[in-house]
């Protein structure tokens, strides 16, 4: 059904009829309905394809006997634990059901009709999609070379701003921002606007010279860094992410955030996850080596791609991409067009276990030969 077929859209809130639903990746079991394909790869949703790892497995073993029962609702070990790593108080953490919940509770915080957003173009899709639901108005920057042009954003900055938005590395172009830079942004924002830094792949990135905004909190009561456990821990499936900011800040965060919105399974499993460095750096070597056999299939392919730094590449297919993708879900390869990025020729690529990259190489020098 459309806006305009939609006999209720008149009672929704100011922001909802601009809205359209978030189109996920397309799940392996839809594609099995859709075209009968029964050994399909999934490369669409930047996940990890080694899935969680040995500790936070048996975490999750021990607490099933729970599931009866409500999990904790404050969170208190998997804060306990995250302070810890963090070395910070657990009254600066805020739990989410996914960093995409705190990215919400920040929109639902600080953000009404009237007041304004910041981000950049090519951004995060939910840093829109949460402004507008709550009737704020967004504000995008052009985008520099696929990634956040600092100077433009700050141009868009105005006494009306409450929240600016920068992924760092950034979905779904990879692109990453340097310390010294995005620590001179920051520190330029008036403390009435809140600055968040999005950085749910971090732990994928190995440049020198790469921040951790984490560090700066005690410098910027109106920064609040994300994390997430969906990417490197490799807990999709479970949701869980968290914020880290000023006590002030997660007070607020906490007023809005949603009775037991992070399952006892989840706590559990991101708890042991955190700590459980041997399975982060075995899937960090795993995903290097997997953009290095993807970049150069594309390199002799003649293909452009933007330099990344996170689980995912994306590529120029030199077309629209919308017929390539198509192409590819015939031969079992998921992967995600980005039109709705404003990049109609690109696709985005998760990296995947070996055999899966070299399954999706083979389709993209079939579909795209001369």
């Amino acid at each position: 059904m459309t806006t305009q077929t939609n006999p209720f859209i008149h009672l929704t809130a100011p922001g909802i009829p601009a809205l359209t639903p978030y189109v996920p990746g397309k799940p392996v079991s839809e594609l099995e309905r859709d075209l009968g394909i029964r050994d399909a790869v999934k490369l669409a949703s930047n996940e990890n394809p080694l899935g969680p790892g040995p500790k936070a497995r048996k975490a999750i073993a021990a607490v099933l006997g729970e599931i009866g029962r409500y999990p904790d609702g404050g969170g208190y070990e998997l804060r306990r634990v995250l302070g810890e790593h963090h070395g910070i108080a657990q009254s600066a953490i805020t739990i989410g059901n996914g960093s995409n919940d705190v990215l919400d509770l920040v929109a639902r915080t600080f953000l009404c009709p009237g007041v304004e957003s910041v981000f950049s173009e090519h951004a995060f899709a939910v840093y829109a999609i949460s402004t507008r639901a709550v009737g704020a108005t967004a504000r995008v920057a052009k985008a520099r070379d696929y990634g956040h042009d600092l100077d433009a954003m700050a141009g868009l900055v105005t006494d009306r701003t409450r929240v600016v938005w920068i992924a760092n590395p950034n979905n779904p172009t990879g692109t990453w921002l340097a310390a010294e830079p995005l620590k001179s942004f920051v520190g330029s924002l008036p403390r009435t606007c809140m600055v968040v830094v999005d950085e749910a792949y971090t732990e994928y990135v190995g440049e020198p010279d790469f921040p951790d905004a984490t560090r700066w909190l005690e410098g910027f009561p109106n920064l609040i860094v994300t994390r997430t456990f969906s990417k490197a821990h490799g807990l999709a499936a479970l949701r869980v992410g968290y914020g880290l900011s000023d006590p002030r800040v997660g007070e607020l965060l906490n007023r809005v955030r949603q009775p037991f919105n992070v399952n006892a399974l989840a706590q559990a499993a991101a708890a042991a996850a955190i700590g459980d460095r041997e399975h982060v750096r075995a899937s960090v070597e795993l995903n290097r080596s997997g953009m290095r056999q993807l970049t150069e299939a594309f390199q002799r392919m003649g293909l452009d791609s933007i330099p990344s730094v996170g689980n995912f590449v994306t590529v120029d297919v030199g077309r629209p991409a919308g017929p390539v993708h198509h192409d590819l879900l015939r031969r079992g390869v998921i992967v995600r067009p980005v039109a709705n990025y404003g990049l109609p020729n690109h696709l985005r690529i998760s990296i995947g276990l070996e055999e899966e990259n070299a399954r999706l190489i083979a389709a993209l020098e079939d579909i795209l030969a001369p």
